[in-house]
């Protein structure tokens, strides 16, 4: 089951909506959290409902053991067992294949590839475990001792396939005293339908253009504007449609009374590739800083070698191809970069040289995002400036960019914080009324036109889905 989908805004959210509201008591809302979750992570997949209920369940008792043998051996013992557990999981299901495939191509041995299908979102639930079995050992939460409670934690749909990635201390005191205010439902109103929006008007859209030239197309005829063109929709797209699932987790867990942390703010008003990381995926990046970037290796935190593991884990974290791993590398040197200029010589760049450049970094990591098939990478390297003998620009790239210019501007409007700008002038000048009667309008506007384009459209599941 997606977000995107008529059957879970009209009939699944729905019934959970008004399950949870008829429900008066916390320890009933929380049932209700836990039945609709598990229906929702079954629906595709119900076999690993019992993996995501085995992986709470170790990590629960896991728990208890760490608070009963607190500062004890046996509790960092019991810490690493969980961890090395999950890692475990994680590992297997994910990175089998890919692991017997570059054993293969590096030894006389010719094992068979297994084909292990993926649970949906294992990469999300597991880091929220791991999180919060490493915080329950560091103290810096309390032990859930109901394992109905911490179930509810780790499976609540909104954020339990593709994020963000919420730490059990963001939402620990409400889990037994939240109270809804009607602030949070309009807030969480809109946060969805503006989610919806990016996903299904814009980010939808952006995938044509993406599937006609990289993925249909012939990638080796395509102009140097035309690969320009196309890798810079694809960038639009992975943040239209990603951002716009973590609007609407947000604003779902929001109007349940839950308070998730931001994933995404205006990441492409970045000037450099290190604020660009604070803004982008934030869930993630604050994840491998906390738990990986000051991990001590051989005794003591090591500078280069743990920044260089975090960048690869990042890059690893997201499939189980090698381009992933040198995405994340890609931008680990360029924040290595950084931090050896340090941040007062970067503010005495001028503005213009710093945007262009951070520009052009993340938009070539797209492109290194983009294609598994090495052999197509590099004809996309090369295709940016003209090496394959490509021209500069060609008739049906300037077609697509006429037949789309609104829908390219509109994005790059929308890539801005525009919205908050005007808000905060309105509000300055006495209009907040006026603000919030035109946010109504583009909330049923925004759902309206999501419904009617989602009506015939086929099953075009969330990116991040596949992590």
């Amino acid at each position: 089951m997606i977000f995107a989908d008529l059957f879970f805004l009209y009939v699944f959210m729905a019934a959970c909506f008004i399950a949870y509201f008829v429900s008066r008591k916390t320890v009933y809302r929380n049932w209700v959290l836990i039945v609709f979750s598990l229906i929702f992570y079954a629906w595709g997949e119900p076999v690993w409902v019992f993996l995501l209920l085995g992986s709470v369940g170790i990590n629960y008792g896991a728990g208890l053991l760490i608070d009963k043998w607190r500062d004890t051996k046996k509790s960092t013992i019991a810490m690493a067992s969980a961890v090395i557990f999950d890692i475990c999981v994680l590992l297997f299901f994910k990175y089998t294949g890919f692991f017997v495939e570059n054993f293969n191509a590096i030894s006389p041995v010719d094992l068979p590839v297994p084909n292990i299908v993926m649970p949906i979102g294992i990469s999300f639930f597991t880091f929220q475990i791991l999180s919060y079995v490493i915080d329950c050992y560091w103290g810096t939460i309390k032990v859930q001792k109901s394992f109905p409670k911490l179930l509810m934690y780790i499976s609540m749909f909104p954020q339990l396939v593709a994020g963000p990635i919420v730490r059990y201390s963001v939402i620990e005191k409400e889990i037994d005293d939240r109270v809804i205010s009607m602030s949070d439902i309009s807030d969480g109103i809109t946060r969805i339908c503006v989610g919806l929006a990016k996903k299904v008007i814009l980010a939808n859209n952006l995938s044509v253009i993406v599937d006609a030239f990289f993925k249909n197309g012939n990638l080796g005829e395509l102009s140097v504007l035309g690969t320009w063109y196309t890798v810079i929709v694809y960038a639009m797209q992975v943040y239209f449609d990603f951002s716009g699932y973590s609007d609407i987790a947000i604003g779902i867990g929001r109007i349940f009374g839950f308070h998730f942390d931001e994933n995404f703010n205006y990441p492409f008003i970045s000037k450099n590739i290190t604020e660009f990381w604070q803004r982008w995926h934030i869930s993630l990046g604050t994840f491998f800083r906390d738990y990986v970037l000051y991990l001590p290796i051989f005794g003591k935190r090591r500078k280069y070698l743990n920044l260089f593991l975090v960048w690869f884990c990042t890059g690893f974290w997201h499939g189980a191809s090698w381009n992933y791993i040198i995405w994340g590398l890609y931008f680990g040197v360029f924040i290595l970069i950084e931090r050896m200029i340090g941040a007062k010589r970067l503010k005495k760049i001028p503005l213009a040289v710093t945007h262009v450049y951070s520009k052009l970094v993340i938009i070539v990591g797209f492109g290194i995002f983009y294609f598994t098939d090495f052999s197509k990478l590099g004809v996309f390297l090369g295709n940016l400036i003209g090496l394959n003998g490509n021209s500069f620009t060609d008739k049906i790239s300037l077609q697509s960019m006429t037949a789309n210019l609104w829908l390219f501007i509109a994005c790059i409007i929308f890539c801005l914080p525009v919205i908050p700008f005007i808000k905060k002038k309105m509000e300055e000048a006495k209009l907040a009324v006026l603000f919030g009667a035109g946010q109504t309008v583009f909330n049923i506007a925004a759902f309206l036109m999501s419904s009617i384009l989602l009506v015939n459209a086929t099953n075009n599941p969330f990116i991040y889905w596949q992590f």
